[in-house]
């Protein structure tokens, strides 16, 4: 007897992590290969990230240009994109700052006692607990665009953070879309 073939689409970390690199980069005209330079995620990856976005209908392509479906695009990162890809942390590590502890949550809420959280990264200066990236390559990208590296920490904000937290990466994200 034949296995019934599973044809369901489902969003996987990289495609919500090329979302968030769009996010950055709004209103840039941006090839395949210009995203897959930025993000470090390989062309393929790249093609079938923008393939399942768009299947999920949080990405449109206008004038054969990737385009995120804002509504809901807000929609989900505001309040699913936490269950579908939920904070794994790790042991003390030296790293890239996110969360609360990095840019622009960091001059809204006052640091405490406890370790920050940290993506683990070879080039990171700070120790702290790790926090599992969104994606692999998403620290060093990270740390070539600030407003990547914003969106990154506040969407690290919104799916590890406590409710004062979430409430301003919230606010922050409203503001940007």
């Amino acid at each position: 007897m034949r296995r019934a073939v599973n044809k369901q689409t489902a969003l996987k970390a990289q495609d919500f992590y090329l979302l968030l690199v769009l996010l950055a980069r709004k209103g840039e005209v941006m090839t395949y290969p210009d995203l897959a330079a930025f993000s470090g995620l390989s062309v393929s990856e790249v093609h079938g990230a923008l393939k399942r976005a768009e299947q999920s209908r949080l990405l449109a392509f206008v004038d054969k240009q990737p385009s995120i479906i804002t509504p809901s695009f807000k929609e989900f990162l505001l309040y699913g994109a936490r269950y579908a890809f939920p904070a794994m942390r790790g042991a003390m590590v030296a790293g890239v700052p996110t969360a609360y502890a990095a840019a622009p949550l960091n001059g809204l809420i006052a640091p405490s006692a406890d370790p920050v959280p940290v993506w683990p990264h070879a080039y990171g200066g700070v120790r702290g607990v790790a926090l599992i990236p969104l994606y692999p390559s998403a620290p060093a990208a990270a740390l070539r665009s600030p407003a990547l590296y914003e969106n990154l920490a506040l969407f690290d904000a919104l799916r590890m953070g406590n409710a004062r937290e979430r409430n301003f990466a919230i606010k922050l994200f409203e503001e940007r879309l």
